[in-house]
């Protein structure tokens, strides 16, 4: 993984940003902050998206992909199929948010509504693929992905090659599987910790059975972590192997720790992000003088419901 990773920031590192790495003004323990909220389409996810298509051979390119996703793989997608002149679909549930909708509509890129929810949007996405020989876009059961999602770990430590402790939200796990590997590789003795929402803790409860596990999924804030795991995914022993512990919290503390982030440092994340910073602000003590680093995966907010 750690070479996939290398060859993946050699590869996409003209059509990404590579993000600040700044210091907090106020949360305690001063942790550096990794703005993957002001990315290219408002999150990491165009890091992956953009990496497996650039892998893709010329009968793939020509033959077109097919992807599933309400927010932000399915924006990541759309903006790499516009840079690389690969055709391509998107599945969306017939319920989708309008504002989501819109934002996809604005890459001109292909969409296709079906089922009432994300599983049926992807069931019928990988149909589609299968039935037209495209290649189906996972947005984290893929090493073209992951090693993508990889590239900002490799960016935080050249950054700040001191750091002792990486926080990194874990939905699917192909961000934090794919820095964590980078991570045990180059640099073993900085712990990986894996935040997650108690509301919806799949690849957290996955590890701790040794399995993938089914858990239930109640609403949360974190919509970007939400949801199952695929039973073959590459995503679960990277994770298992790799990342040194696992915390959840709470819905109420990952809204706390939006409102903390904008009023006090004027920063705008999603929900996957405030999970990070959540968990942070209840486990600061543990790192005492130690250098941190948080990734604020995501910026990809609607002004209204924020505001609510």
């Amino acid at each position: 993984m750690h070479q996939a990773v290398l060859a993946a920031a050699a590869r996409i590192g003209r059509h990404v940003r590579r993000t600040p790495l700044v210091q907090s003004i106020s949360l305690p323990g001063h942790p550096f902050l990794k703005l993957e909220n002001v990315q290219v389409t408002g999150s990491f996810k165009i890091r992956g998206a953009l990496n497996k298509i650039m892998c893709l051979n010329t009968k793939q390119c020509n033959a077109g992909i097919v992807t599933a996703s309400t927010g932000n793989h399915g924006l990541a997608v759309a903006h790499a199929l516009s840079k690389t002149g690969v055709e391509g679909v998107i599945f969306l549930p017939e319920t989708s948010a309008s504002y989501k909708v819109q934002l996809l509509e604005h890459f001109g890129v292909a969409l296709r509504f079906f089922g009432k929810d994300g599983l049926g949007a992807e069931n019928e996405a990988r149909r589609a693929a299968a039935e037209n020989h495209r290649t189906y876009v996972s947005p984290y059961n893929d090493p073209d992905v992951v090693a993508g999602q990889g590239t900002v770990a490799a960016e935080m430590l050249s950054q700040q090659p001191a750091l002792n402790a990486i926080f990194v939200a874990a939905g699917g796990g192909g961000l934090i599987g794919g820095m964590a590997a980078y991570v045990r590789n180059v640099r073993p003795s900085v712990h990986v910790i894996g935040c997650s929402p108690q509301a919806s803790p799949a690849m957290h409860a996955s590890v701790d059975a040794g399995r993938i596990v089914e858990t239930p999924v109640f609403p949360t804030l974190s919509d970007g972590t939400a949801g199952g795991l695929e039973k073959d995914t590459i995503t679960f022993p990277l994770c298992s192997n790799f990342v040194t512990d696992w915390l959840t919290v709470e819905e109420d503390a990952i809204a706390d720790a939006m409102r903390y982030l904008y009023r006090n440092e004027s920063i705008m994340v999603e929900g996957a992000a405030g999970v990070v910073v959540a968990t942070w602000l209840q486990h600061a003590y543990r790192f005492a003088g130690k250098r941190v680093g948080l990734v604020l995966c995501g910026g990809n907010v609607d002004a209204n419901w924020f505001k609510r």
